[in-house]
């Protein structure tokens, strides 16, 4: 059934972004949900296309009017989802799959319980911090306060994990890649997709609740409770 909705949820640095370009590719029936942000394009982004680059000020101004179904403030921008975005999808018959923050990812659960959680994680502390200094390379940005500070707010967020359905820890890509499919397929289709088995057990591997030995060792280099 259409209308199903998906939250992807990561820090700052974890590849997200990569997965979810490789998802749309790979899986029909996909709607990606375009936020709403006050700041400005990064690198290729083009207006419309990964956000709708909008003011402080008409953000404001739509806060006002309840037009978001979620919005935060992110190191001092706006991020916000439409209300429309969902009931969109669900009329064209698609899903619709939600590249969101965690603070945003919340907001929305509390909104839409039956929505499916997935957080991306690094695999280690020190492999974040390579992440982010290679994105403040290519932005030609090297402040390292301003480092320190999402490698902070990523140990908060990571905090929330418990909240989501499910957790992939993006070291090798590909097994990424392959583990973000089997929660869509097997989420959207069960036991009538191919490969079913296989897919279930790709998924539930990744279930929060099973705390995977793997998943324990990377909140455990994060220096948090298992």
């Amino acid at each position: 059934m259409a209308g199903k909705l998906y939250i992807i949820s990561a820090p700052s640095g974890s590849g997200k972004s990569t997965l979810v370009g490789r998802l749309m590719s790979l899986v029909g029936g996909l709607e990606f949900s375009i936020s709403y942000t006050t700041r400005a394009p990064r690198g290729s982004e083009r207006p419309d296309r990964e956000y709708h680059f909008i003011s402080r000020e008409e953000f404001e101004r739509k806060i006002a009017g309840d037009e978001f179904l979620e919005w935060a403030e992110v190191f001092g921008n706006y991020y916000g989802t439409s209300k429309q975005s969902l009931q969109n999808a669900e009329d064209a018959g698609r899903d619709l799959l939600m590249d969101i923050d965690v603070q945003g990812g919340l907001q929305v659960m509390e909104r839409v319980p039956e929505a499916v959680s997935v957080f991306i994680l690094p695999p280690s502390p020190e492999v974040l911090e390579k992440r982010l200094r290679q994105r403040s390379d290519a932005e030609n940005m090297h402040d390292a306060a301003v480092i320190a500070r999402r490698l902070q707010t990523a140990r908060d967020e990571l905090r929330h994990l418990g909240a989501y359905q499910f957790a992939i820890i993006n070291d090798v890509l590909d097994d990424a890649e392959a583990e973000l499919q089997a929660i869509v397929l097997w989420t959207r289709h069960g036991i009538r997709q191919e490969n079913a088995d296989v897919l279930r057990a790709m998924a539930e591997g990744c279930e929060t609740a099973a705390a995977s030995e793997r998943l324990r060792k990377v909140l455990q280099a994060f220096e948090l409770d298992s």
